[in-house]
């Protein structure tokens, strides 16, 4: 008892002191991005708009929506370097830079562009924010990646508990940035109310702009025919997709918590399974190797929106999906399995077990039942869909676009 406690205490220590440089690493990383950004105010001011993106659908639809209405921008793209090459793709009229990248001129020319430009538009939370001062006449608009929230995040995130106080200043900071917040709902509002700390008069009621793929039929059943053809073996089968969210002891030799093999044996004749988790998880077992013509891993496909049209059913556990979903009002299972210690380790909002519009499995030998026997309550489902996308109405895309032209 005694050497295993000593060994903790030493392993206390060691990451105290790893998280202690860190800090003073990301401290003088931000002091160096506040003088540069400080000398490109200095340059006068364009109109602008630029995306400072880690997702893409919700900017995606944004920009498609800014050239239809012909909105007299100069559109720049800031984006993880991973999703670069899709980017150059889908904005292909619009000025693509890998931001926070290695790339000392990438680097710069995305500084510049922060200082000069006239609308702000970022989907995450980005720590630059708190040590730099746009023009006064400058809008930073939070265009969250989620449209609701069963996770903590923010202030709210338990795990806050373990920053040092220099770190939740610096989130304060951050938070204190956003001009605006896109919400699809009051509930939403409620929740970044607490998250960021933010008065109600922060809020854009426009609804969340990628929701509207979830009105165009016609764009749905392009969908559908295009997986098909690319997935012919999935004609006449069910589909079924598994997307937990991202846990942090995922990162490497992750082992998936469901029993793949039962569910081979017991629905490869009528379901097909998708898994799609975080492109930074690393798994022990290639699934869709191990299972010919029933897995199908999406993990490295970008987006969610265009996969959740061909899919039947939905199985996730505290992931943001479902409340984007809940539009096509189809079936749901969740599957917490590790609740009591995610719970303990971030937190979920009150009330999970009765927020989810679906039953709840904690084994796999439930999962299957529940899609065998397809006994799902769909009227839940719609009336969670009507609680978070109240304002998400299939036009959330043109009202936002109409609100930034007239500013």
């Amino acid at each position: 008892m005694k050497k295993f406690l000593t060994n903790r205490l030493k392993s206390s220590k060691s990451l105290v002191q790893v998280q202690t440089l860190k800090e003073i690493l990301k401290i003088g990383y931000l002091l160096l991005f506040k003088v540069v950004f400080s000398v490109c105010k200095l340059s006068p001011q364009k109109n602008k708009l630029i995306f400072v993106i880690s997702f893409e659908e919700n900017a995606f639809f944004i920009y498609q929506e800014l050239l239809r209405q012909k909105a007299p921008f100069d559109i720049v793209v800031l984006c993880k370097p991973t999703l670069y090459k899709d980017m150059k793709n889908k904005f292909n009229q619009a000025t693509i830079i890998p931001f926070e990248s290695r790339h000392l001129l990438n680097w710069l020319r995305s500084i510049y562009h922060l200082a000069t430009s006239r609308i702000i538009l970022i989907d995450n939370y980005f720590a630059f924010l708190s040590t730099i001062q746009f023009k006064k006449n400058v809008q930073c608009i939070q265009l969250w990646h989620a449209a609701g929230a069963f996770k903590k995040f923010g202030l709210q995130d338990q795990s806050i508990v373990h920053r040092r106080n220099i770190a939740l200043k610096r989130f304060r900071k951050v938070y204190s940035k956003f001009d605006k917040i896109i919400i699809g709902s009051e509930s939403m509002a409620n929740i970044f109310t607490e998250a960021f700390d933010v008065p109600q008069t922060n809020f854009l009621r426009t609804g969340i702009p990628r929701t509207d793929l979830f009105y165009d039929l016609q764009k749905q059943e392009q969908l559908r025919k295009e997986f098909i053809q690319k997935y012919p073996a999935v004609k006449g089968k069910k589909v079924i997709l598994y997307a937990p969210t991202f846990r942090d002891t995922q990162l490497a030799n992750y082992q998936i918590q469901l029993d793949i093999d039962n569910m081979y044996k017991s629905l490869k004749q009528d379901f097909i399974l998708i898994i799609k988790l975080h492109p930074a998880v690393q798994t022990k077992t290639n699934y869709a190797e191990s299972y010919p013509g029933f897995v199908y891993d999406f993990s490295s496909h970008q987006g969610i929106n265009e996969l959740l049209v061909n899919v039947d059913y939905l199985i996730t556990d505290y992931s943001s999906i479902p409340f984007e979903y809940a539009l096509l009002k189809r079936p749901m299972i969740f599957y917490p399995y590790d609740l009591t210690l995610y719970q303990k380790d971030r937190g979920v909002i009150e009330n999970y077990q009765q927020e989810v519009p679906g039953p709840i499995a904690y084994d796999s030998d439930t999962v299957i039942s529940l899609i065998l026997n397809n006994k799902f309550n769909l009227d839940l489902v719609c009336q969670f869909s009507s609680k978070w996308n109240q304002y998400s109405t299939g036009h959330s895309s043109a009202e936002f676009v109409r609100y930034i032209v007239s500013q």
